[in-house]
């Protein structure tokens, strides 16, 4: 029970920095890395649009000031939480960094690559498996994305209004 309550303290600390990188015009994704005596030693967001990256993913600059911060590219011991599914390019720095434990919120149906669409962690290209926990606050976290989505998407046409313009 203690575990899990600390998963959820951090997957809230995550939802947190996703929040204000949502705010900021950025997909809000929030990512933290803790160690093995659970004190927190990395937290990032997305950052592609205003750092103008492609690689500048919440996981991505999280496990990147981790490995600076411990000097060390190998995070073995660590946790990384994260309010969505990994992407292939994060899952695959994942499995670089050795973290221990991968713990996220929500799957991501379209490019989630830990278990939704593809499982790279577990595929023969992988030379470390983390484990890990889904589901953590799924619901905040994906409730998250859908309003912030909504909030930039037009609606989508009803069946009625589109037959009406045909």
């Amino acid at each position: 029970m203690q575990e899990l309550q600390q998963h959820r303290q951090w997957m809230n600390y995550a939802l947190n920095l996703a929040q204000e990188a949502g705010e900021q015009g950025e997909v809000p994704v929030g990512a933290v890395v803790v160690d093995a005596q659970n004190q927190l030693i990395a937290r990032a967001s997305n950052r592609k649009e205003r750092d103008r990256d492609p690689t500048a993913h919440a996981e991505v600059l999280a496990l990147r000031d981790a490995g600076r911060l411990l000097n060390r590219w190998h995070l073995q011991g660590c946790r990384l939480y994260v309010t969505l599914e990994p992407c292939p390019m994060c899952a695959g720095a994942i499995v670089q960094s050795r973290i221990s434990q991968l713990i996220y919120g929500a799957d991501d149906p379209k490019t989630g690559a830990i278990r939704t669409v593809v499982n790279l962690p577990n595929s023969r290209v992988s030379n470390h498996t983390p484990q890990v926990i889904g589901g953590i606050l799924e619901q905040s976290c994906r409730q998250q994305l859908h309003h912030w989505f909504a909030q930039r998407r037009p609606p989508k046409p009803s069946v009625q209004t589109a037959q009406q313009t045909g």
